[in-house]
Order: C-alpha cells, then sequence, then structure tokens
C-alpha cells in the first residue's frame, strides 16, 4: 500500500493537512501526520528523529512510503530519508526548503529574512522561540480560511533555523519531485533544480494545503504514479 507521510511545516501542526489526508485515503492510500515538537529548545535533529519514530512504528516493509515535506520540513524530510533510504520510495517537497549537506534555512534564506527572524525571536522570553506570523504570511487571505488557521499557528524554535542538515549522500538515490506554488514567495524551484529533482508548478498559494486541498491531493498521487511508472520502465 502507499503510505504518504506528511511532514508540516514551520509553525504549524498536523492539522495543516485535514482537509487533505481524507481526499489521500479516498483515492486509497495510508496517511501518517507526525507531530514536530514546538515547544522547549527542539531543533530539526529532534524534528527528524519524530519522523523517523514515526516511521519506525507506523510503516510496513510492504509500504510504499512517499515523504512529504512543506516549506520548512524539505529539510526534514531529506535528512530522515538519508539517514533511513531502505524506507523510502519517493520524496515530494510543497514549497519545500533543501539542500545539500550543511543546508539550513539560515544559510539558503536572504539576509533579509534571517534579520527579521532574530528580531522577531528577541521579542520572545529567552530569545528560543518565533513568533508565528499572520495568516497572510502564508497567503492565506478569505476569512473563514484565516479564523481556521490563526488559533493553530505556534511559535516555532529558534533552534530549527538555525541548525543545519546532516547529509550523508543517501537521499540523492532516492527519486525527488517538488511541487512549486506561484507566484513565488522564495526560490523553491530553483533549490528543487539544484538537488535535481522534477518540478511541477501549481497556481496556488503557500499554504495549498488549506486553499486547493483537491488539486494538491491529485498532484501528489498523479506525481507518485509518474515517478512509480518511470521505474517500472
Amino acid at each position: 500500500m502507499t503510505t504518504f507521510v506528511l511532514v508540516h511545516g514551520a509553525w504549524h501542526g498536523p492539522s495543516a493537512w485535514e482537509r487533505l489526508t481524507p481526499l489521500l485515503r479516498e483515492a486509497g492510500t495510508r496517511t501518517l501526520t507526525p507531530s514536530l515538537t514546538l515547544e522547549g529548545d527542539a531543533g530539526l535533529d529532534a524534528h527528524v528523529d519524530e519522523v523517523l519514530a514515526c516511521l519506525d512504528v507506523a510503516a510496513t516493509a510492504d509500504d510504499d512510503v512517499v515523504l512529504v515535506g512543506h516549506s520548512y520540513a524539505g529539510l526534514i524530510v531529506r535528512q530522515a530519508a538519508d539517514r533511513r533510504p531502505d524506507l523510502i520510495g519517493h520524496i515530494i517537497l510543497i514549497d519545500g526548503w533543501a539542500g545539500g549537506d550543511g543546508a539550513g534555512m539560515f544559510s539558503l534564506a536572504p539576509g533579509t529574512f534571517v534579520d527579521a527572524i532574530h528580531a522577531a525571536a528577541r521579542t520572545t522570553a529567552g530569545g528560543r522561540h518565533i513568533p508565528a506570523p499572520p495568516p497572510a504570511s502564508f497567503g492565506i487571505t478569505d476569512p473563514d480560511d484565516v479564523r481556521w488557521l490563526a488559533p493553530r499557528l505556534r511559535p516555532q524554535p529558534l533552534r530549527t533555523f538555525a541548525e543545519a542538515t546532516r547529509l550523508r549522500g543517501a537521499v540523492d538515490d532516492i527519486p525527488g519531485t517538488a511541487i512549486c506554488c506561484r507566484p513565488q514567495t522564495y526560490p523553491f524551484d530553483r533549490f528543487a533544480a539544484a538537488i535535481g529533482y522534477r518540478i511541477i508548478a501549481m497556481d496556488a498559494p503557500h499554504d495549498v494545503m488549506l486553499t486547493q486541498p483537491q488539486a494538491l491531493a491529485r498532484l501528489l498521487l498523479d506525481a507518485h504514479a509518474y515517478q512509480f511508472n518511470n521505474e517500472k520502465l
């Protein structure tokens, strides 16, 4: 069975996938939505461990596992796959931050972004968290969607953006696809091209799983079917 492991991005939680998962399950797939700890001083490495723990508990040897990372989670899923390439058949990024060994949010993002994140963190107790930006920062402007998302956004540990990925190269042998929303907020297509991923453009905001779950579900299923069929040729 195909299992989609959906890893949420910064400031979000598993609820980000609530509109998408029923559609994937209706198509005959299984979904897992691990929760990333946003309390304390959690870092990127800790989030990788949480994704791997979810896989170790829930995935079976017969599963065709597709590891999906949204935004910041692009870094997480690639490191998780690098550590356990035997578990993962396909990686899909949705507006995902990604790079080679040593890449992280602060190395990939422009200096203005890094400065703004540090300034925001200094407004919190201990300076260890980044306050959640408003829904509009994720392209969410519909009033009903804003009311749904705003209370679900949580502060993000600063350490998750400061830590760099550690890759040994195994992830480079796993097929990858990048769904890049447009108009772009950051050069996600350039990140994807640099790591050799197939790129699919989609007219949608950054939080596409909230605004266009049906279209995203079809795109995820089609992207994986394309990859699966290519592997059989």
